[in-house]
């Protein structure tokens, strides 16, 4: 097994700007050895420690589907030393990866079900890992029916758009995009992610709901799910936004008795439920 605190080299591959602020970019990145992208395998919700050598780490969410093993991404917000320094990379740079860590999302529970994703801003990337997963060839057979529900303030703030472009297209995939005003040429929904979802949302019943994007966001979306009639057990959350060492030595992700980086970051309502001491987002 590799050692958790070794990160495997990799060297970026590939940068693209996502939103019209420029402020947060996705790296894609190309293993050093090609021995370690034989044994870096990964579910979809899991994530990572990234590296820049002389800076620092911060843990960021997959992005990028295990179907396309041949590469990793991230998608980086540019708030601090460490990603400021990951926004300075040019192609052909080496940084370390660290991982996969976390629980990711439950892949056999999904099966024979229908799925309903909620995302919002930022936090959509883990999602995208998971959508662009499940509509794999090889995976999307097992998948009833499935919604996404993605929402950002205002379209230049919307991620991965070439993906949102090719889902459009497809005849099996339920998708709803949202910003919170009327926008100029803007076609799509109008409204915060809670009041779409109370509108678009599929019946609950056989129906796994996913959430994963601003606390707030969160926060003010399970009581609609709620109300919509799904279960405790069938409402899944990332809560990624909290993770810090990636390996549960630090202590400063806990929630109640939990620590997120170990025991999560995917966490059923039902678990969140049990847990005490301090705001579930």
């Amino acid at each position: 097994m590799q050692n958790p605190y070794i990160p495997y080299p990799v060297v970026v591959d590939k940068i693209i700007t996502e939103v019209d602020t420029k402020d947060i970019k996705t790296f894609r990145f190309k293993f050093v050895n090609p021995e370690d992208e034989q044994k870096y395998a990964y579910i979809p919700g899991q994530f990572a420690e990234v590296s820049v050598f002389g800076k620092g780490e911060a843990p960021f969410g997959m992005a990028a589907s295990p179907t396309t093993p041949e590469y990793l991404e991230f998608s980086v917000s540019t708030i601090g030393v460490v990603t400021g320094a990951l926004h300075n990379l040019k192609k052909g740079d080496t940084v370390g990866v660290r991982g996969p860590l976390g629980n990711g999302y439950p892949l056999e529970k999904f099966k024979g079900k229908n799925l309903l994703l909620i995302g919002g801003g930022f936090g959509f990337s883990t999602l995208r890992s998971l959508t662009n997963y499940i509509l794999h060839d090889g995976n999307r057979s097992a998948i009833k029916d499935l919604t996404v529900i993605y929402g950002a303030r205002k379209p230049g703030l919307l991620l991965y758009k070439d993906d949102l472009a090719a889902w459009k297209e497809r005849h099996d995939l339920n998708l709803h995009l949202t910003v919170d005003q009327e926008a100029e040429g803007w076609q799509g929904h109008v409204g915060l992610v809670p009041s779409i979802t109370k509108t678009v949302a599929p019946s609950p019943k056989n129906t796994f709901a996913v959430v994963c994007g601003p606390p707030v966001m969160m926060k003010f979306t399970l009581p609609v799910l709620k109300d919509l009639g799904f279960n405790d057990d069938d409402i899944l959350f990332s809560l990624e936004m909290r993770m810090k060492c990636g390996i549960g030595k630090c202590g400063r992700c806990n929630v109640g008795s939990k620590y997120v980086c170990s025991d999560g970051p995917v966490f059923s309502q039902s678990e969140l439920a049990k847990l005490t001491g301090e705001a579930h987002f």
